[in-house]
């Protein structure tokens, strides 16, 4: 897996009415804008600082396996399915937005994790986080059930997508997840695919 831009804001819902909404007011564009300075880059494309492997002391850096590569940070799909996952630790987020862009090789399978709990006890972030799905989705080599499909949240809530909204594996795609403690909701390539209250019993 490969990701171009990786970018947090921990509030931003007028920047997103703006997006929604192109006749909003100028006073509400403006307004709109200023909110959109909130983001912050979680990579510029030449460091890979704030960046380590989950479990790891802060400011180890890189596990290895991940690579700052052509203004990337490049995963060389050497991590199984215990190890290889990283955090950023530099700041914690609760309520926020996400947004990134990346592209992953053929038959791969990746995945975003968010609110991760880091303790000996735990092998892996999956054992205590919840996952936005990224997966080859057409030439997966297994069978894919409807709860590991890309662009939902892995094992609870199964994603909403048409399968022209997928682009082919190595072309670059955008995901965003906005997390509020009244709603979850995540894009796939600009394509609202699940929405989920937090917290609920069923999560």
């Amino acid at each position: 897996m490969a990701i171009l831009t990786f970018g947090a804001c921990k509030n931003n819902d007028e920047s997103e009415k703006a997006l929604e909404n192109p006749s909003m007011d100028a006073k509400s564009n403006e307004d709109a804008s200023k909110k959109e300075n909130d983001w912050q880059v979680l990579f510029d494309g030449e460091k890979a600082e704030g960046w380590r492997g989950y479990n790891e002391e802060n400011g180890s850096g890189l596990p290895d396996g991940w690579v700052v590569e052509n203004g990337t940070l490049k995963s060389l799909g050497e991590g199984g399915d215990i190890g290889g996952d990283i955090i950023y630790e530099k700041e914690k987020f609760g309520e926020f937005e996400l947004y990134l862009e990346w592209k992953l090789s053929p038959q791969g399978n990746s995945g975003i994790f968010y609110h991760v709990v880091e303790d000996e006890k735990y092998d892996a972030p999956y054992f205590v986080a919840p996952e936005y799905q990224i997966i080859d989705q057409k030439n997966f080599p297994e069978k894919l059930e409807t709860w590991q499909s890309i662009g939902g949240d892995y094992g609870m809530y199964q994603p909403d997508y048409k399968d022209e909204d997928l682009k082919d594996m190595g072309e670059w795609n955008s995901s965003r997840i906005r997390f509020t403690r009244d709603k979850v909701t995540y894009w796939l390539n600009g394509k609202k695919t699940v929405e989920f209250e937090p917290y609920s019993e069923d999560w």
